[in-house]
C-alpha cells in the first residue's frame, strides 16, 4: 500500500512539474518573436490551456482583470499549480 501511494505521489509530482515547465516555457515564448503555428508554441498551448481556461472564466464572469495588459488568469493558474505541487 505504501508502494502504491508513493507511485502516485511521485507520478503527480512529475506532472505537476512538467505542467510548471511549461507554463514558464509559455510565458519565456510569448516574448519572443515566435510564430504561433511553431510545434513547441503549439505544445505549450495544448498543455496549458486547459488549466488556464478555466480560471479566465472564472474572473470574465465577475468582470476581474478586464481592463488589464497582464494575462492576470496566466499568472492565477500558475500560483495554483505551485501551490498545489508544494503540498504533493
Amino acid at each position: 500500500m505504501h508502494i502504491a501511494v508513493a507511485l502516485l505521489v511521485g507520478t503527480v509530482s512529475a506532472l505537476l512539474t512538467f505542467l510548471k515547465l511549461c507554463f514558464f516555457m509559455r510565458a519565456v515564448l510569448s516574448f519572443l518573436p515566435v510564430d504561433e503555428q511553431n510545434p513547441i508554441t503549439r505544445f505549450t498551448a495544448l498543455v496549458t490551456e486547459p488549466v488556464i481556461v478555466p480560471v479566465r472564466a472564472l474572473c470574465d464572469r465577475f468582470g476581474w482583470f478586464q481592463n488589464s495588459v497582464l494575462d492576470v488568469p496566466f499568472f492565477i493558474a500558475f500560483l495554483v499549480i505551485s501551490a498545489i505541487s508544494m503540498f504533493v
